[in-house]
């Protein structure tokens, strides 16, 4: 989190619950505070895609707000009311009125006349992995090291769909969204991504699940230079998952697409 961000939004409230504001001023002011909260309040980027979904249902919160009494309603219609029917405020209504639509064609102008450009150096998709990472104050080799319940395949293979099912769980609940039901990387908020999410059937097979956990535990902040530039919501799974969560979901995901992992003696070639 922005803690700077964070605490500039808390002492406009502070000042703002000072002054006595009115009830329109306090809707404007959440509104704000949280689009401003979701746009630079997190270290790591939300997509535009989740930030405008996030809007909506604010929106749709402080509107059911503010109409939920007939004395809330009659507060906020009096300014608006005295706004466009008063005379010395003809000016700032006027202004309003040009301003409102120029604005919006000013935003969709810039955005249809963005310069493509190229990047500022060539991004690898699957970037070579650490030697090691510690998760969980725990060092794990990805280059020597395997998942480990992957044996239980053969020598238990009852425990070893367990460990998938707990993966499909632990998937559906935090990976679908970017990753899509299908794991074709097409999810809800995939366009708002750069990189898009990766597509599994078309790759998987070419990794290491060492290299999957490596990818899942860091997220998009463990990207090395070679990786970047990067703009996605991938964040570093270590932080909400356990280490034998993230396993599992590592074998829901080679699963589901039928495919095997890569060998050690490809990845040492």
């Amino acid at each position: 989190m922005n803690l700077l961000v964070l605490l500039a939004v808390a002492v406009v409230f502070g000042v703002l619950r000072f002054l006595r504001v009115s009830l329109l001023v306090w809707a404007a002011a959440w509104w704000v505070g949280i689009y401003l909260i979701l746009r630079f309040g997190f270290s790591t980027p939300i997509p535009a895609s989740v930030v405008t979904l996030y809007m909506c249902i604010v929106s749709l919160g402080l509107l059911a707000y503010l109409s939920s009494s007939q004395e809330r309603r009659e507060e906020i219609a009096g300014p608006l009311i005295r706004f466009m029917t008063e005379k010395k405020y003809t000016a700032f209504l006027w202004a309003a009125v040009v301003a409102i639509p120029a604005l919006a064609a000013a935003n969709v102008y810039a955005r249809m006349n963005v310069p493509l450009e190229p990047p500022l150096f060539s991004r690898t998709v699957h970037p070579a992995s650490p030697a090691d990472i510690t998760v969980h104050d725990k060092k794990i080799d990805l280059d020597a090291g395997e998942n480990p319940f992957r044996h239980l395949e053969s020598s238990s293979p009852q425990e070893f769909r367990t460990h998938v099912e707990n993966g499909r769980k632990v998937y559906y609940q935090n990976c679908v969204f970017c990753h899509g039901d299908n794991m074709a990387g097409n999810g809800m908020f995939a366009h708002g991504l750069d990189p898009i999410p990766t597509n599994f059937h078309d790759t998987i097979a070419q990794l290491r699940e060492t290299f999957l956990l490596w990818r899942i535990s860091k997220g998009g902040p463990g990207l090395p230079d070679e990786g970047g530039p990067w703009d996605t919501a991938m964040p570093a799974w270590e932080k909400f998952l356990k280490e034998d969560e993230m396993w599992d979901v590592i074998l829901f995901l080679y699963d589901f697409t039928a495919q095997r992992p890569r060998g050690k003696e490809e990845a040492a070639q």
